[in-house]
């Protein structure tokens, strides 16, 4: 999987008046969790483009203060009105230690039904996994060469090594649909 640096810096003072004052000057305060204790620190708004603007999952490399966490993003606030970051929690990785994640799915192949016409859907975007950190693919690959009009994919029709799926195993991941000139 993927891998962002971010850099940051601790924060002594925490608190409203704090937070108002990082954010004014462009930085975004945020929490890690997991591990002995949780540690404050702050993050120029910018860095996190590479993050929210891309439908992948990345694991995030944060130095804060020339100390280096793996850590993932967990949670993300938005301001109400002018959509700008406003505070984010991230999770401390441990290599043996299983987290919950949310991975693309991403059709691979050439569908003869959509060749004859079918349109391809997808109705789930990202597959819920659990598993080690080290184990998640970049992308849930669904093979959809064998798919012809109005037939599906299913998620407990999808391989996926070395972790669990967490999504309900008859939900439909893909389907070929005919189109209404062919029904």
């Amino acid at each position: 999987m993927k891998t962002v640096s971010m850099s940051g810096s601790a924060r002594q003072d925490v608190g409203k008046k704090d937070a108002k004052s990082l954010r004014r000057q462009g930085r975004v305060p945020c929490v890690v969790y997991g591990g002995e204790e949780q540690v404050r620190f702050s993050v120029l708004e910018t860095e996190f483009k590479p993050l929210l603007f891309s439908p992948d999952t990345h694991f995030v490399e944060l130095d804060i203060d020339g100390q280096k966490t793996k850590v993932i993003l967990q949670e993300i606030q938005y301001h109400p009105i002018s959509d700008e970051v406003i505070h984010a929690d991230f999770l401390r990785l441990n290599d043996d230690k299983a987290i919950i994640l949310s991975i693309p799915v991403k059709p691979v192949g050439v569908s003869p039904g959509v060749l004859q016409g079918g349109k391809l859907i997808i109705k789930i975007r990202k597959m819920k996994l659990k598993g080690l950190p080290n184990d998640f693919p970049q992308y849930v690959e669904v093979d959809i060469s064998k798919l012809n009009a109005g037939q599906s994919v299913r998620v407990e029709e999808i391989e996926v090594a070395n972790v669990e799926k967490l999504d309900v195993k008859t939900s439909i991941v893909v389907l070929v649909q005919a189109t209404r000139a062919k029904k």
